[in-house]
């Protein structure tokens, strides 16, 4: 009897352990999942892309003339004093080469000049000659004509004849002049590179360039002696205190951008720096994205609430522009969100259960979503929904945001 009893006890817990079994296996399960909470407080939407600074005067010294520049005594980041600091100096440029037959014929019309010389100046011996003899018959006629000797008329005649002489002396000196230039120009044509020995001595000059405002080299595109054509770009100089930043925006981001919005200046290497848009460009260039789609691109200019001494001309900076702002903004995580047909929808939780709601979204960032209707303030929803989860399917927080 007492053994009929055990094994009917045995039997009856092994049914109970088999039923438990069953239900458990076929009992719904709750889905373990992370949530956050619907919040009201500020939120902001930013467009974020690379810059650059730039100062924002930069004085291009260009060369005025031909020549062959020194070697410059300067070096990037020397500083420079406005009006004072020479920052090049050109020099004339030396003649080019001639070859000897070109050579010969420039000996000879130097030879040619050297005779033209020699005729000019026996012309400038023989009208002074001449001026003399006039000046002798005009003084005699003087004397002949105080005692009546001679008539009035003779007298005029010697007198006009010593002008006409006078003419002919400066005819002829103003010839050898003439002459003597046109040996010096003959000379010249024979001037090879380095025969400074004929020039004169005060052929040698050259043009200073000097500083045109205090502040820093921040280019030297000419640092060695070199020949250098009229226009050709020498150095840069600004002043590295006075910066500004600039960016180029797709286009389509730059039209919800406006004068005088704030941006955050970041990933420089130091602490982020508050700067104000200072203007828009207003037309627009294309450039090719690493992906090798071309872009309209517009440039936008930030003026820097406070400088850094550490930030310099050309430094590469990240922006961050702010297009959208509000302090009282119901707040919904990215991650939150699906959609649902043409609709966004999140998972809300309720009674330990998903809902699936269909709300209508504002403004985005890279984190939150602003909410403008279907879910209430502190309500809390499933961030990064699976696909095993469904409206209406059991669920476990495992936090609550």
């Amino acid at each position: 009897m007492r053994g009929h009893l055990v094994r009917n006890t045995l039997l009856l817990a092994l049914a109970l352990a088999l039923a438990a079994a069953v239900w458990w296996v076929v009992s719904e399960k709750p889905v373990a999942v992370d949530t956050a909470r619907v919040s009201i407080g500020p939120m902001a939407v930013t467009v974020e892309e690379d810059g650059a600074t730039r100062v924002k005067e930069v004085y291009r010294i260009s060369s005025p003339v031909s020549g062959n520049v020194d070697r410059s005594l300067l070096e990037i980041g020397d500083p420079v004093k406005a009006g004072e600091t020479v920052v090049a100096t050109i020099n004339p440029l030396e003649p080019s080469f001639i070859d000897e037959r070109s050579r010969a014929e420039a000996r000879a019309r130097v030879e040619a000049a050297r005779a033209a010389v020699d005729v000019a100046r026996a012309s400038l011996n023989q009208a002074r000659s001449q001026l003399s003899l006039s000046q002798s018959d005009y003084e005699r006629a003087q004397r002949l004509s105080r005692s009546n000797t001679i008539a009035e008329s003779q007298l005029e005649r010697a007198r006009i004849d010593v002008e006409l002489k006078k003419a002919l002396v400066s005819s002829a000196e103003a010839q050898v002049e003439l002459r003597l230039s046109e040996l010096a120009s003959a000379r010249a044509m024979l001037i090879q590179p380095g025969d400074r020995a004929l020039r004169e001595p005060d052929d040698k000059c050259c043009v200073r360039l000097r500083a045109p405002i205090d502040g820093v080299v921040l280019d030297l595109a000419v640092k060695s002696e070199q020949v250098v054509t009229a226009g050709a770009l020498l150095a840069e100089i600004g002043d590295p205190r006075d910066l500004e930043i600039v960016v180029d925006l797709l286009s389509s981001d730059a039209v919800r951008i406006t004068a005088g919005s704030k941006a955050l200046i970041t990933g420089w290497g130091g602490d982020p720096i508050v700067a104000t848009v200072h203007r828009i460009d207003p037309a627009g260039f294309t450039k090719v994205s690493a992906l090798g789609i071309e872009e309209k691109r517009v440039n936008a200019v930030l003026d820097l609430d406070k400088g850094d001494p550490a930030l310099g001309h050309g430094f590469q900076v990240r922006v961050q522009l702010e297009v959208w702002r509000s302090e009282t903004a119901a707040r919904v995580p990215i991650a939150a969100l699906f959609r649902e047909g043409s609709d966004w929808a999140v998972f809300a939780v309720e009674d330990g259960r998903a809902k699936l709601i269909r709300v209508e979204i504002g403004q985005m960032n890279n984190e939150m979503a602003e909410v403008l209707s279907g879910i209430s303030d502190g309500q809390p929803v499933i961030v990064y929904p699976g696909d095993v989860i469904d409206d209406g399917t059991l669920v476990e927080p495992r936090r609550q945001g």
